[in-house]
This record gives structure tokens, sequence and C-alpha cells, in this order.
């Protein structure tokens, strides 16, 4: 195995690049949030489709993502554009996912089967759209600076604008839906979020264009081989599941909000006022998280955080019982652990992925792996939530009118509770070995992956690739 000379670290970047960076979130955080939070009820409360093959609808196109995200890595990584390998599909990909988010509420209600036709069709589009611009969006920091602590700086703004995106696209879009009424609710809610993630996705395009680019020579090496290469690093391996699980505990809880703001809390706004517990505090604490990362690391910062996150679900448990002042206090915690759940990994993870010249041909590809198993993850949390619900006798119908069972209300409440914490506490095993660079050093604490130069020299009689 050849050994490459780390890179020289990059200067610090300027702040307008770190904040247009993080615009990108405005786009991956509306859409990450709205459908998790409102497609099921749109299914199973608008439509009438029953929650298990609502939890398929929802579940399905997600599912693509999985096999087109690392695609759509190798895509980026092989990409020529005068204007960089990333930037171009910010601009095009995000308009594209912005019109087809507009399209995903505004079929027909009736018969059934075809307006559960259109959703899956235009949420399939969406899911499609949102790889090409979420993969590259995922790959820049890693190629924009090498340095340790700038990448946890730039994931700083990056998630404290994705906490203020969930917090305007999640607290807005369940009040907008009740002020337009149940004809054009919905509707009005698919272009509102629209605009955000056309918003959101010009912004990063734009002021990104300053922005250093560490250039590599695209690799030889076949897709196959490539992939075979990332599942061989283990501390990546590591991380994803880390990351995975989390994302799954997220999307169980996010599906889980507009259930319990109706039928448990039961309170005017109350789906606005979880929203609110459970953002607000991160835009308060991602600074903290940040100083965390810088004096302790990276890893012993992601394990607090991890331990929040799973905490605050669990003392839901009792949800039913449990005061609205508590169970808004639980949220928040959540939201905290939320933060830091998420600038951690994503740091961590330009570490990993550019760790030696030979692995910063294939960003594309980790970032691909990567967000493919971000995407299953959240959108497996809202289909074990509507399997829970299912379980639990959940009944659907046009218009939320039927009365629910004790049991289909005990399901509402640990879905929403226990089915994340469990989660969070299985993914920490994996945390925890996930080996522990020094900020001083980050690299030196990582095992290196099998470098393209040695696929061919193992190869050599079939010829380049």
């Amino acid at each position: 195995m050849t050994s490459a000379t780390p890179p020289v670290p990059s200067p610090p970047l300027p702040a307008s690049v770190r904040r247009g960076y993080g615009l990108g979130s405005v786009a991956t955080g509306s859409f990450g949030t709205v459908p998790g939070l409102l497609l099921l009820p749109y299914l199973t409360d608008r439509i009438g489709v029953p929650a298990a093959a609502a939890g398929v609808i929802v579940f399905a196109p997600k599912a693509w993502d999985v096999v087109l995200n690392p695609v759509a890595g190798r895509v980026s990584d092989r990409s020529t554009h005068p204007d960089g390998r990333r930037r171009p599909f910010l601009i095009r990909a995000g308009l594209l996912l912005a019109a087809a988010f507009a399209l995903l509420f505004l079929g027909p209600t009736a018969p059934q089967w075809l307006a559960a036709g259109w959703v899956a069709v235009a949420y399939l589009a969406c899911a499609t759209a949102y790889s090409f611009f979420q993969v590259p969006y995922v790959a820049m920091p890693a190629e924009i600076t090498d340095d340790y602590d700038e990448r946890t700086r730039l994931m700083t703004w990056r998630v404290a604008i994705l906490a203020l995106a969930i917090l305007v696209s999640g607290g807005a879009s369940p009040a907008i839906r009740d002020a337009f009424g149940p004809d054009w609710g919905y509707r009005a809610v698919g272009f509102f979020v629209a605009a955000l993630i056309a918003l959101g996705a010009w912004g990063a395009w734009r002021s990104t264009r300053s922005a250093p680019v560490r250039s590599a020579v695209a690799t030889s090496a076949t897709f196959g081989d490539q992939l075979r290469i990332i599942r061989s690093d283990r501390p990546f391996r590591l991380l994803l599941t880390t990351f995975v699980l989390q994302a799954l505990a997220t999307g169980a809880m996010l599906a889980g909000v507009d259930y319990v703001a109706r039928w448990v809390i039961g309170t005017p706004l109350s789906a606005t006022l979880l929203f609110v517990c459970f953002v607000a505090p991160a835009l308060v604490v991602t600074p903290l998280w940040q100083r965390v990362g810088t004096a302790r690391g990276k890893k012993p910062g992601y394990v607090v955080a991890s331990f929040l996150l799973g905490g605050g679900a669990l003392a839901l448990v009792l949800l039913r019982s449990l005061p609205d002042g508590v169970v808004y206090a639980c949220v928040a915690v959540v939201g905290i652990g939320y933060a830091g759940a998420q600038m951690f990994p994503l740091a961590m993870l330009a570490d990993v992925a550019s760790r030696t010249s030979e692995a910063r041909t294939r960003v594309g590809i980790y970032t691909g792996v990567w967000t493919a198993g971000e995407t299953l993850g959240l959108a497996l949390g809202p289909a074990a939530y509507a399997a829970v619900l299912a379980l639990g006798g959940y009944v659907s119908s046009p218009g939320s009118t039927v009365p629910q069972s004790d049991s289909a209300l005990t399901a509402i409440a640990l879905g929403f509770s226990l089915v994340p914490a469990t989660l969070v506490t299985v993914s920490l095993l994996a945390l925890r070995a996930f080996p522990s660079p020094t900020p001083s050093s980050p690299r030196s604490m990582y095992p290196r992956v099998t470098d393209d130069a040695q696929i061919h020299r193992t190869d050599d009689r079939e010829g380049p690739r």
C-alpha cells in the first residue's frame, strides 16, 4: 500500500463562505422535516389510506435513494464542470426538488388509489432530485478545507441554519395547513416549502462561488472497486451505523409530532409548540457544541449529545400522564442533543472521507453512501412509527374524526418515546468503538483504507480501468 503525505492544511474559510454553505441546510432541513411531519397524516387522515399502506408509500421513494445516492456521488466525483465538481448540482437539482415538492400535495384526494398513486410518484421525483442536491452538498466540506477545527466551524453554521430551517418549516407548516383548511391547507404547505427549498439551493450555490476547492485527480478505479474500499473502512462503517440509527430515531419522533399534538396534548398550536421546543434550543447550544468539540474532541461531544437525545426521548415514555410543560421540557432536551448529534458526525465524516489524498478522489461516493444511510434511516422512521400505529389499532379516516382506542393512544406515545430511545441506545455501541483522533493530529488515529494504486497493482493483468 502506498503512503500519501497529508495535504497542507487549508487557511481559514471566509465567514461569508461558512454562512453561504450553511444556507443549503434551508433546503435539506425543509425537505427532511416537512414530509416526515405531515406526509403520513396527509395519507392517513386526509386521503384515508390505511396506516400500514401509508408507511409503505412514505418509505418506498426513500428506499430508491439508498440505491441512487452512491450513484449521485460517483457522478459528482467525475464532474468536470468549470464552476466546480459540486456547485452546479446545487442549483440544478435544488430547483427541480422545489418544483417536485410543490406538486406533492396538489393531486386529487379521491379516489383513494389515484390520490395515493399521485403522492407516491411525486415523492419519488422529490427523492430523485434530492439525491443530486444532497450528496454533492454534503461532499463539499471535505474539498474546501482540510483543517480539523475549521470543519467543526463549518458544521456549526450548517447546523444552526438547519435548526432555523426546521423551526420555520416544521413550525409553520402545521399552522399553515390549519389556517387554509382541509381543501387548500396541504397545498399551501407544498408551495411554502417549495419556496424555502428554492431559496436555500440558490443561496448555497451563489454564496459558495468563491470557496476554495482542493483539486484531486479523478480516480480510474471502477465504481464497484470504490464501494468495496469504502466498505472496508471500519471508522466510516461505525460512524455511519451510529448516524443511521439516530436518523431512524429522529424520523420516528418527527412522524409522531402531529399525532401526539392532536391525540395526546390536544391543545391549539401544540404541534407548532413541540417543534419550537425541539428546534429553538439548537439555535443557542450549537456554538456551545462547537466549543465542546474544540476543547474535548468530536467523539466525546457526540457521545454527550447522543445521551441527551436518547435520554430526553426515554423521559417521554409516560407521555400520556405527563403535564404539558414537562412534555415540552423533555422535547427541548431532545433538541439540545439533536443539535450536537447533527454537527459532530458531519464534521467527523469530512475527516474520515478525506484523510488521504486517494480518499479525496472518492469523497462523493463516501457522502453518497452516507446520505443513502441517512435517507434510509429517516424513511424507516415514519415507516416504523406507522407500524407501531398499526399494531396499536390506529384507525385511519379522512378528516381525523374517528375516536382512537386506548391501545392506539399508547402506540402513539410509545412510538414517540420508547422506540427512538432504544434506537439511540443501540447506536452508542457503534459510537463507542469509533477511534478517537486527537485535535492536533486528526488523521493519525484513523486506519487507512486500500488506495487506488494497490487496486491496479493487484489487477494489472486486466489492463487499465
